[in-house]
């Protein structure tokens, strides 16, 4: 993955379940909304995703008090199903997910370049935080 540079944060988990679900739960919609958030008082009320190499995805992040949320998008630049998914973020910020199975575990590695509003432990605890919710939700349903 070509990032002109520029440090790439890194979370990552193993996800107790075979690469097909997990890439189903990490791509499809109706899963990504029960489980895209860091914390439990927020949650993502709509999600579109169109898993293709030029296909958009975009998610609405709120707090559940209704007191701010954001729009959470861009495009996928790469695709290959159960294994790897490269996008840029609406901002031109690069991403990309690497999904590597075996048998009934799959270890999920997200790198993406940093934002500069906040501080880049914030951005991997806030990213860690919501991959570890995605894992407890893929583990769970």
């Amino acid at each position: 993955m070509e990032n002109q540079g520029k440090k790439m944060i890194t979370v990552e988990a193993t996800i107790a379940a075979p690469a097909t679900k997990v890439w189903e739960y990490w791509t499809k919609p109706e899963h990504i909304t029960k489980w895209n958030s860091a914390s439990d008082d927020w949650h993502t009320p709509t999600a579109t995703n169109d898993v293709r190499p030029g296909g958009k995805f975009s998610s609405r992040m709120e707090a559940k008090d209704g007191s701010m949320g954001f729009d959470f998008g861009g495009t996928h630049d790469a695709v290959i199903e159960n294994e790897y998914l490269e996008s840029t973020m609406g901002d031109g910020r690069k991403m990309n997910v690497r999904f590597s199975g075996e048998g009934q575990t799959t270890r999920v590695v997200e790198n993406f370049e940093p934002e500069n509003e906040n501080s880049l432990e914030l951005q991997q605890g806030g990213w860690q935080a919501i991959l570890n919710n995605f894992k407890k939700y893929t583990e769970n349903n």
